[in-house]
């Protein structure tokens, strides 16, 4: 695990947006800054991290930790699904393919838990029961393991993600039968072999979401995946116990970020309160440690200026022009 020195020292100097001259179009996401190629995009994965559909801040080291963990995931899952990675040029770069991105958004859930709004327990602890298509009984528990896991869509180009059922994709048109279908069958391949991977690092793969897209007529997984930023992770082997306990589970995910928003009344309306450095530091050893767990490798980093080192290693492979 990094020194806690060197962590320190990266609070001062997060990746917080880049501005590279010479590499086309400029569109800033939530956590990505994309840039647009004819046929692809260049996508800059920062330090930002948003939830509740709010960024909310600057985690050290978060951007290298998704995209490297991102890239490894691509790679492992490349048989089972094909997706947009075309090039991996540095530690926070991505260069993937252009595709038309579908409008749902799906993830996969094997266990009730959640502090979101769109999160499974916040809305079974209300009382629904029917959540995106799928019945589920009284007496559940949080943190509770499904019988098998489900499909819940959420929109995707709304200013905030709405759960949908396929009934209800279905009939607003933004999605046919064919293609709800075949995504959701590709999902659910890409979950067992998270899950089945995850089992073998220790560690729980409780939810993700996936993002699908086209290119060519062929569907692709886009964004990101079984990342902390879009997944869960318990920690296996005090599951049980804590569970027993109705204790919360060992995590490390962006989960940690979430619930301590949460606990301040914070789920995305108004204002929200100024994330402390203490809380930043311990969502990047979180972050860190996703990582190193799944991976088997050590998180290794640089002291050169991260922008400057994007910029060496684009115009290096001809992204980037001077």
């Amino acid at each position: 695990m990094m020194s806690e020195v060197r962590l320190r020292k990266e609070l001062q100097s997060p990746l917080r947006e880049t501005n590279l001259a010479g590499m086309g179009e400029r569109e800033t996401g939530k956590v990505r800054d994309s840039y647009k190629q004819p046929g692809k995009r260049i996508l800059v994965t920062t330090d930002r991290i948003s939830a509740f559909d709010c960024i909310l801040g600057t985690i050290p080291f978060k951007g290298q930790v998704l995209n490297q963990l991102a890239a490894f995931w691509f790679e492992q899952t490349r048989a089972i699904a094909p997706n947009h990675v075309l090039d991996v040029p540095d530690p926070n770069v991505m260069v993937v393919a252009e595709c038309e991105q579908l409008p749902i958004e799906l993830i996969v859930r094997g266990y009730i838990t959640g502090v979101t709004k769109t999160s499974l327990w916040y809305n079974y602890e209300r009382g629904i029961r029917n959540y995106c298509g799928n019945l589920l009984p009284d007496g559940l528990r949080k943190d509770q393991k499904l019988p098998r896991p489900i499909l819940t869509p959420t929109t995707k180009l709304e200013a905030h993600d709405r759960p949908i059922s396929r009934e209800e994709a279905l009939a607003e048109g933004l999605i046919t039968a064919e293609l709800f279908d075949a995504a959701g069958e590709m999902c659910l391949r890409l979950f067992d072999f998270g899950v089945r991977y995850a089992a073998a690092r220790g560690l729980i793969l409780v939810d993700t979401k996936y993002e699908l897209g086209r290119r060519n007529g062929q569907l692709i997984v886009s964004d990101e995946i079984h990342t902390p930023d879009s997944s869960r992770y318990w920690f296996a082997d005090t599951y049980a116990t804590l569970f027993a306990q109705g204790a919360d589970q060992r995590k490390i995910d962006k989960e940690y970020v979430r619930e301590w928003f949460a606990a301040r009344g914070f789920r995305g309306e108004g204002v929200p309160p100024p994330m402390p450095d203490d809380v930043r530091l311990e969502a990047a050893r979180r972050y860190i440690q996703s990582y190193e767990t799944i991976t088997g490798r050590e998180f290794v980093v640089t002291d050169e200026p991260v922008e400057e080192r994007i910029a060496a290693n684009l115009q290096k492979k001809g992204y980037l022009q001077k």
